[in-house]
């Protein structure tokens, strides 16, 4: 995912508000590293971590939200001026993935590095394009609902397990004064955080093979439970789950609603929850399923490989890059990844301890109750640009459900 998260995850910072780390301007090669990341509040202390292991070395690095991001990195790559090391998203849905780049002869394989043969099938699928490994992925993310622990106290309400009891909550959290989640739409690459664990449940947890049906013409968007799917999105808006003007609010705008208890969660992935706690370190976070039916063991959390990094086929300091790639694929890096976002690492090998906000998340990755990531194995991007706008025009009243499903229907059958 860019989602994204972003499908899309996708592990994203506010879109449009750009950061800058390491700005000391420095001559190519030599002891200089360039690094464009999405990975706000979480890369510096990796980066940090990596120059004290390697002394004379500095490191240039950006962070951006996704939707700017994705929109530069084409540009930089096509113009020679993109950086050594750069965000690179797993699978197929966005203009920033594995299958994008390497197709592109954007990024260096990296199949000989020892770590990328010790993927998980979950992680080397979507790590990979025509059989050789083009991404460093360090963590594996999950989407869910993020509940801020003290909000839900203070209004007397508890987290729901059933869709009758999520509607009856969003009701409640209103009529006390508050809303139930935070929703910043106006990046619109958190139009689908929502979505996808509602098609998790409805769509993918009901038919684990809905995606080669897809692949081969069997079924589509438009005829299928992904109708369903938006519709109880629709509900939820309906039912006054979020708050006002989801459009208008941004995701780092979101951020500080949950955070400080304007509202009582936020549907995201377990990213956002290192920066909720920035926010209020005080606070407590926890990540629960998103229910869709009245069966809470029907439930299916989205989970799947998060970004990661690649390196960039012309790096002016291709070594360095190299070292930098090892580091964040060490456990060291994988672990300060993790503990800054509120994630897993991809290797079982770390000996990290998960953060308990992710108890419920660890435990249904274990149990084999999780769907990856939905655009990760789209044939195109389109598909999910496609979605992302076409949610955003639901909101505005520009659009319908069906004619959004249609359209990516027809971006589907488009092909690769």
């Amino acid at each position: 995912m860019k989602i994204l998260p972003a499908l899309l995850a996708a592990t994203t910072g506010a879109a449009l508000v750009a950061c800058s780390g390491g700005t000391n301007a420095a001559a190519p090669g030599g002891n200089t590293l360039s690094l464009a990341s999405v990975d706000q509040g979480s890369v510096e202390d990796v980066v940090k971590a990596f120059e004290a292991a390697n002394p004379g070395v500095k490191v240039n690095f950006t962070t951006s939200g996704a939707d700017q991001f994705q929109q530069q990195i084409r540009t930089q790559l096509a113009s020679g001026t993109a950086p050594d090391v750069m965000s690179v998203w797993p699978g197929n849905g966005n203009p920033g993935t594995v299958t994008v780049l390497a197709k592109g002869g954007y990024l260096r394989d990296l199949s000989g590095q020892p770590w990328a043969s010790k993927f998980p099938q979950v992680v080397s699928d979507v790590a990979r394009y025509e059989g050789k490994t083009y991404n460093a992925i360090y963590g594996i993310n999950g989407i869910g609902a993020v509940y801020n622990q003290e909000a839900i106290s203070k209004a007397g309400l508890t987290p729901p397990a059933t869709w009758t009891e999520l509607l009856a909550f969003c009701r409640a959290a209103k009529e006390k004064g508050t809303r139930a989640f935070a929703l910043g739409i106006q990046d619109n690459w958190v139009t689908q955080v929502a979505l996808y664990p509602l098609a998790a449940t409805l769509v993918y947890g009901q038919d684990r093979g809905f995606e080669k049906k897809m692949a081969t013409g069997q079924t589509s968007f438009a005829s299928s439970p992904w109708a369903a799917a938006f519709a109880k999105y629709g509900e939820l808006e309906q039912n006054g789950c979020f708050q006002d003007n989801p459009l208008g609010t941004s995701y780092e705008a979101s951020q500080k609603l949950a955070a400080t208890g304007r509202t009582l969660g936020i549907i995201q992935g377990n990213w956002v929850i290192s920066l909720l706690k920035k926010q209020n370190p005080g606070a407590t976070f926890t990540l629960k399923p998103v229910p869709a039916t009245d069966d809470p063991s029907q439930t299916i959390i989205p989970a799947a490989a998060g970004a990661g990094y690649g390196v960039n086929a012309k790096a002016k300091n291709p070594e360095l890059a190299m070292k930098f790639i090892s580091f964040v694929m060490s456990p060291e890096g994988m672990n300060l990844f993790a503990g800054k976002q509120g994630g897993l690492p991809s290797l079982s090998d770390t000996g990290y301890r998960p953060d308990p906000s992710l108890t419920e998340l660890s435990t249904y990755i274990t149990r084999n109750r999780t769907v990856p990531f939905m655009d990760q194995l789209w044939p195109n991007p389109k598909v999910q640009q496609t979605m992302l706008t076409g949610i955003q025009e639901v909101f505005s009243k520009q659009s319908t459900p069906d004619k959004v499903l249609a359209a990516m229907d027809a971006d589907y059958k488009s092909g690769a």
